[in-house]
């Protein structure tokens, strides 16, 4: 038994430090404008459910960096990376449904996932409730986005 968790524990952590060499491969790419290498490492790693990997593909398809741009592939991979606490896929979400870009415009949502930045300490999560403020959102509005992020952290982001 001792044999066989030994083992698994081994597999187990060579198969995180793949995901790892894998991950940093795409960065290094990405850094070097080379999006079809960045692409080729993070797309299976974001099939696994890799937050960062999630996130960073949502960013080249909102910026159409080794893809035709995409907002709507974009806001899929914000969500999933959202849904597992991913700070900066919350961030792009909230900002996606504050412009509408690949969703349509929904200042509630967008100041959901504001909000519940600015409640975990990020500072960004105030710039979109802010920036809403700005653009005319009704105390109702806000009154049901707090509602909502209520739900979703009891949620743990998922299905928001």
């Amino acid at each position: 038994m001792k044999r066989l968790i030994i083992t698994l524990c081994l597999a187990l952590g060579s198969f995180v430090v793949g995901c790892s060499d894998d991950f940093q491969r795409g960065v290094e790419a990405y850094n070097k404008g080379d999006y079809a290498t960045a692409l080729k490492e993070w797309t299976p790693l974001a099939d696994q459910g890799h937050a960062k990997a999630q996130y960073n593909l949502g960013v080249a398809y909102a910026n159409g960096e080794g893809v035709l741009q995409d907002y709507k592939t974009a806001v899929k991979w914000y969500i999933l990376s959202a849904e597992q606490g991913y700070a900066k896929a919350q961030y792009n979400l909230g900002v996606m449904y504050a412009l509408g870009q690949g969703v349509i415009v929904d200042k509630v949502y967008a100041h959901m996932w504001g909000n519940i930045l600015n409640s975990n300490g990020h500072e960004d999560g105030k710039k979109i409730m802010d920036y809403l403020l700005k653009q005319g959102m009704t105390p109702s509005q806000i009154e049901e986005a707090e509602r909502l992020t209520e739900e979703c952290v009891k949620k743990n982001y998922k299905g928001c």
